[in-house]
């Protein structure tokens, strides 16, 4: 139960995302020599200029093969890469998906294998798990094909793609993170939650949606991607999801941490379907992307109160703890405003 990996070099998938961004500092702070795996170079100088340690590998989890020599060398994956957010963007986008999380993520463990690599980290995601609203979840929670979207299917597949794998391999390490909605900084893309972050603060959030989620700092999850390979138990999968927050209790909070007012009223569910169904046929004529899908308004409806998640095993055998989340939102607000994001929402400031 106490084994020690003892790891020294790592590649990391989907580096310049939110969550890979963050594991890659935390990696070069404990002194691994990391791969970094980009699509965009531009975006990876921007990421990690004068970061030591890193080195930029160009590729994509559409074309595993590309990159795969680049596996060489390492002790461990983390595979953070997904297609997730175009997914709520509307239409179809299962050939996408599928490609992406679910077959590059079969092609990336077996190339690591290949590779000599015998410790694999996927980040998996809340998605695979269920239960009924406002009870808790754990790792055995686990969700059926049948109640899932089409990124939720991805991450179940890519999920069962790992552990297949592993009982094939029993040289083999593998692991799996879950986590929760992750906020922080250094969130270039923008994810969905650094976008959320600057609407609400610019006030473009129109009124306050139904829902609730499970708010986690992504270097909190970093940190225990890095105990799920250092000493996590094989086959195992570990919630990082954080805490329990309604819109209602988000929103006010991100407003009295960033000195802006912020919406008070509620907008219905109804309302909310009617709005996405237009944004989305808008979107056809217009090619333009929408702000508010279907696919989301489904989601919000489906998941409402999903969202209380029992991070014991996490804690006791990761050693898993959460930084507040009031640290987490004023971190954030500090990076974007500090990187230029928020200059119209600085007029508002009390």
């Amino acid at each position: 139960m106490n084994t020690i990996r003892n790891l020294k070099s790592a590649f990391v998938t989907g580096a310049t995302g939110l969550l890979g961004n963050n594991l890659v500092r935390e990696l070069v702070t404990r002194g691994f020599a990391v791969k970094a795996l980009v699509r965009s170079p531009a975006k990876a100088q921007q990421q990690f200029a004068g970061l030591p340690g890193v080195e930029l590998v160009l590729g994509d989890m559409a074309d595993v093969p590309a990159f795969a020599s680049a596996l060489q060398g390492c002790d461990v994956v983390f595979h953070t890469a997904a297609f997730f957010r175009d997914n709520y963007k509307g239409g179809s986008h299962w050939p996408a998906l599928k490609r992406i999380n679910v077959d590059g993520t079969q092609q990336l463990i077996e190339h690591a294998y290949r590779a000599g690599i015998r410790c694999f980290i996927q980040t998996s995601s809340i998605a695979v798990l269920n239960g009924e609203p406002g009870t808790p979840i754990d790792e055995t929670c686990l969700r059926k094909l049948a109640d899932a979207d089409d990124y939720y299917r991805s991450k179940i597949l890519a999920d069962q793609a790992v552990l297949a794998f592993l009982t094939q391999h029993p040289d083999l390490h593998a692991s799996l993170v879950l986590p929760g909605w992750m906020w922080g900084p250094a969130d270039i893309g923008p994810t969905s939650s650094g976008q959320f972050v600057n609407d609400v603060l610019l006030g473009k959030l129109p009124g306050l949606v139904p829902g609730s989620f499970s708010v986690v700092d992504a270097r909190d999850v970093a940190k225990a991607h890095i105990a799920a390979a250092e000493h996590g138990q094989r086959g195992e999968r570990y919630l990082a999801a954080g805490r329990h927050m309604t819109m209602r209790e988000l929103v006010p909070l991100l407003g009295r941490i960033a000195g802006v007012k912020t919406p008070t009223r509620d907008l219905p569910l109804p309302l909310l379907f009617i709005l996405a169904a237009v944004q989305e046929l808008y979107a056809r004529i217009s090619g333009k992307p929408v702000l508010l899908s279907l696919a989301t308004v489904r989601l919000m409806r489906k998941e409402a109160g999903r969202s209380h998640f029992n991070h014991a095993k996490s804690e006791r055998e990761l050693k898993l703890t959460f930084r507040p989340l009031e640290q987490t939102v004023a971190d954030t607000i500090a990076w974007y405003r500090s990187h230029g994001w928020l200059k119209a929402a600085a007029n508002s400031t009390q």
